[in-house]
């Protein structure tokens, strides 16, 4: 009789462990041509289509049936879009449409779009590993683009029906009109759908990139909302500038993590803000201890995105480089150092990825 090996339980861990990994090799291509398919429009114009030729799809998108081709290829090896090989055509299935671009709640081919985005600077990356420093906010020109999709989807369709009312009081005084800042805006999304909706509360968002003020102030400009107005200022010396008590709310949609100096930020949002004036918070839900972010659905994700551009970013400043992940109880330390005796942490329903603090003096 042949003797049957057995593999001890180190190899097989190790075997589970190589599946794994390869397993994500493999997706890791899928993203990477997921957000060649969301760029380029391929996605969207697979979306509740019949079965298409590679040439069809390429004249309907106006792109080069050779790239084309190779990316259905991809997509159908990753399982994504269906293939007839007999008509050689290609469709993608209602179910994934819904997953892969506009057509339903959220399109998930937005985040796809941070695995390239956050690998074109690997090489600055890895030079800080050994020299220390950080990678400039200048090194990542689509940041603040892939942002503000990011936003469209986890803050614009919640804001008015459940951010905005994690403190009552605030859409009656909205509407009666207050004073309103929002730190680190980025492109101001959340600003120019509160000026549109508020006429009689005054808007101001800060931020450091020229890119995305100036985007914004495209947007308010061509909107006629001239109860808005926005800034690039850097808001490492916050604490020091900020005029007391100019502001009945302030918020800071995922704005703390990556500053330069958020203690400072921090200090000088609660000396601006009015003695009944909430500071409404929302930053990646996580725990500041390591283990405890095992089960992060994606942790490995958010610490990938830190390494490579929120922690990096605020050491390129000579800053704290506090990252993605700081989590809840480093958050909470922050806060009521900052000087804010009520902060009430909230999480929503649509929004497993971010904690919503509401803080008052």
């Amino acid at each position: 009789m042949c003797d049957i090996a057995i593999p001890t339980a180190e190899q097989a861990t190790t075997n589970d462990f190589e599946t794994r990994l390869v397993q994500a090799l493999n997706e890791s291509g899928l993203l990477l041509l997921t957000s060649i398919g969301h760029r380029t429009g391929l996605l969207e114009a697979l979306a509740g289509q019949a079965a298409l030729t590679s040439q069809a799809l390429a004249e309907h998108t106006g792109l080069q049936e050779r790239y084309v081709r190779e990316w259905l290829g991809g997509m159908v090896a990753a399982e994504v879009v269906e293939t007839d090989p007999q008509a050689a055509t290609y469709w993608l299935p209602d179910e994934r449409a819904e997953l892969l671009t506009n057509k339903g709640p959220v399109n998930l081919a937005v985040y796809a779009q941070f695995i390239p985005l956050l690998g074109s600077v690997e090489d600055d990356v890895v030079r800080c590993f050994r020299e220390g420093g950080g990678v400039p906010y200048s090194r990542y020109p689509r940041f603040q683009e892939v942002m503000a999709s990011d936003s469209a989807q986890t803050v614009l369709p919640a804001l008015f029906d459940a951010i905005l009312p994690l403190a009552s009081e605030l859409p009656e005084r909205l509407e009666a009109g207050i004073r309103v800042l929002d730190c680190a805006c980025g492109r101001g999304c959340a600003l120019l759908a509160m000026a549109e909706r508020y006429p009689q509360s005054r808007f101001v968002g800060y931020d450091l990139s020229d890119e995305a003020i100036g985007w914004a102030n495209a947007q308010a400009a061509r909107a006629g909302l001239t109860n808005l107005t926005f800034e690039v200022r850097d808001l490492s010396d916050f604490d020091a500038t900020t005029e007391p008590a100019a502001f009945d709310l302030i918020t800071t949609f995922d704005g703390i993590h990556d500053q330069g100096q958020p203690r400072r930020l921090l200090a000088g949002i609660r000396r601006s803000l009015a003695a009944d004036g909430v500071y409404l918070v929302q930053d990646i839900h996580a725990s500041s201890h390591h283990h405890l972010d095992r089960d992060h659905p994606l942790g490995a994700m958010l610490y990938a995105v830190s390494v490579s551009h929120c922690m990096t970013v605020s050491l390129a400043q000579g800053g704290e480089g506090l990252g993605t992940m700081w989590g809840r109880e480093r958050a909470l330390a922050y806060l009521k150092e900052a000087g804010f005796a009520d902060v009430q942490v909230h999480q929503l329903e649509h929004d497993f990825q971010n904690d919503y603090f509401v803080c008052r003096p």
